[in-house]
């Protein structure tokens, strides 16, 4: 039976104390009152979470958008947590460690999880490298990939890790490789209540998959686009079409090939700038993106955009050349440099304002 949203499990704790519904309660104002800004923000989530509204409003990150605020469902969100914890085999009195802000969904749902769930969750500040006890035993953690790339040498206590928030870049991946925790990277959305599905990562502990497999109680399937439309009922009322272009293998797995608002079409050829850029993220030496510009002759032509003060523009086309996995197609016609990329709060590239400001 699906514990309803008001129930907090007599087996939660947070950072090492028991905590009952009314004892909580206390918590949050205390946070709230006296904590650092962090805690503040844990504790207006507890007493939002606690109080007798069946909705929390949650930020977008705006990364494919402006940011907004929306409602979702309390008892979405348990059930959101249910689907991760029967997916992990998370038992009452497992531990867990939050280093996300609570800010935006994904700290929220640790939270959610532990409460629902009975975990022991410890909630360290939400820095890109997190100071937590590297001798504990954790069986369950988010973080974005930066957060793993800071702390990937710290996490052989930690069971089970999931990351994303944004594109975890090829070296960290090869560095997975030789951990020894599972890693998972996600994929959802705010509107989704976090991930929906999940991608094993190739470690030390276990092989990796090429595609996401969906969580329990959700299936997939596509628009005339191709795009992704994601069927779980437990966390929304109707379908949620994407603009996500994806491979579907049967309705719960998918490979992810690119943004349809992204992608480009270059005289007839369609192209994907993420997997371009999937193939030359140990080419350049600085961030870089690839996108189009109007053209006479080809409707769009490939262009890449490089963060960075300066460039030399025949170097770079020489290595890109030079990679064998790439097309005739994609290799840019042009390039640009610009000092400073256009980013969300949480860090990720705004595409089209970076876009604009390159070509301006």
């Amino acid at each position: 039976m699906v514990p309803h949203y008001s129930k907090v499990h007599n087996r939660f704790k947070l950072n090492g104390h028991h905590f009952n519904r009314e004892a909580l309660k206390e918590v949050a104002y205390s946070l709230i009152k006296e904590g650092v800004p962090y805690e503040q923000v844990t504790g207006d989530f507890i007493a939002d979470w606690l109080n007798d509204d069946d909705t929390i409003t949650v930020k977008t990150s705006g990364s494919t958008g402006a940011p907004k605020s929306i409602q979702i469902s309390k008892q979405a969100m348990v059930n959101s947590a249910i689907a991760t914890g029967d997916f992990f085999m998370l038992q009452p009195g497992n531990t867990a460690l939050n280093c996300l802000p609570t800010d935006y969904i994904a700290g929220k749902m640790m939270l959610v999880r532990a409460m629902l769930l009975g975990l022991e969750i410890d909630c360290v500040e939400p820095s890109s490298q997190p100071i937590f006890d590297y001798d504990k035993d954790y069986d369950f953690c988010a973080m974005v990939p930066l957060q793993l790339g800071n702390t990937l040498d710290y996490t052989s206590k930690i069971k089970n890790i999931i990351v994303g928030g944004s594109k975890i870049p090829s070296q960290l991946i090869n560095r997975i490789k030789t951990a020894s925790s599972q890693f998972y990277e996600t994929y959802g959305m705010t509107e989704t209540v976090t991930h929906v599905a999940l991608k094993r990562l190739e470690s030390k502990k276990q092989k990796g998959d090429s595609k996401f497999n969906a969580l329990p109680n959700v299936e997939f399937s596509q628009d005339d686009r191709q795009c992704l439309v994601i069927n779980a009922p437990n966390v929304s009322d109707k379908p949620i079409v994407t603009n996500d272009i994806v491979e579907l293998d049967g309705n719960t797995n998918f490979e992810w090939l690119g943004r349809f608002d992204n992608v480009i079409n270059s005289g007839g050829v369609k192209l994907f700038p993420e997997q371009i850029e999937a193939k030359l993220e140990s080419i350049i030496g600085h961030r870089f993106i690839f996108a189009s510009q109007p053209d006479d002759a080809l409707g769009e032509k490939l262009i890449l955009i490089v963060e960075a003060k300066s460039i030399d523009t025949k170097e770079i086309i020489n290595k890109i050349k030079a990679v064998k996995t790439l097309s005739k197609y994609e290799i840019p016609k042009a390039i640009y440099s610009l000092d400073k990329f256009a980013e969300t709060v949480n860090g990720k590239i705004q595409r089209q304002k970076t876009v604009n400001s390159a070509l301006a």
